[in-house]
């Protein structure tokens, strides 16, 4: 699904170069379930911010699902990441004053779904992370670990093929942050092509395959054996 070939990424600040990718090679098969990891600095999040299609690279090629994207315009760029790729950040960003379906939704917008469709299809998202009973409640009505759940919904209403998770658990205690774990698990067993960026080595240990980053270049790239999960515990 994912391929990348020497991957360099800068950026120019106060008219210097500052490189922070220098020469990621990586592939990524459908149904994996990855831990990205690295120290502060190391590129994670550049190298986020690319396999999500919200930036290109310097130099260097990605395939997505066999499509080169590392040089599309950012109209296209755009539609890569409304049908292929579901996003969870670690802040939530939910609609603060509208309810959870209605942030669920939002994604459908840009396809140009009617209401009646867009509500429907936010339900049944809301439904797969357990929180169907929550779907007219507030974010300031939810809890950390609800908001979280919504937060994935969203990802997940536009059944994209790719869900990329920026620190997931980050803003949860442990036990909120073994649900959330579960739940990605439980999605993972379904089909869906997991990547999750984490600096939490629990997090990461529960994952098949962990790829280490330090100073932009890949240090790691093991194949592991995941800790046992626990049954997850909605609230």
């Amino acid at each position: 699904m994912i391929e990348l070939h020497d991957i360099h990424k800068s950026y120019h600040l106060d008219g210097q170069e500052c490189p922070v990718l220098h020469g990621i090679s990586l592939q990524v098969a459908a149904g994996e379930f990855v831990a990205l990891t690295g120290s502060s600095g190391s590129g994670k999040s550049t190298l986020m911010n690319i396999l999500g299609c919200l930036d290109t690279p310097s130099s260097g090629q990605y395939l997505l699902d066999g499509r080169d994207v590392s040089s599309l315009s950012e109209a296209a760029l755009a539609r890569e990441r409304n049908l292929r790729i579901g996003f969870v950040f670690q802040s939530f960003y939910l609609l603060p004053r509208m309810p959870a379906w209605v942030t669920v939704a939002q994604p459908l917008i840009y396809r140009g779904w009617s209401p009646a469709m867009r509500r429907e299809a936010a339900l049944l998202a809301l439904k797969r992370v357990g929180l169907e009973h929550r779907a007219e409640h507030r974010p300031n009505e939810l809890s950390g670990g609800q908001r979280q759940r919504v937060a994935i919904a969203r990802a997940l209403v536009g059944e994209p093929k790719l869900l990329l998770a920026d620190e997931p658990t980050g803003n949860l205690d442990s036990r909120t942050a073994q649900e959330i774990m579960t739940l990605f698990h439980e999605l993972h067993a379904h089909g869906l092509t997991v990547l999750l960026v984490t600096h939490e080595p629990g997090i990461a240990s529960q994952c098949r395959r962990i790829v280490r980053l330090h100073d932009g270049l890949v240090a790691e790239d093991a194949v592991t054996t995941p800790v046992r999960m626990r049954e997850p515990a909605f609230s």
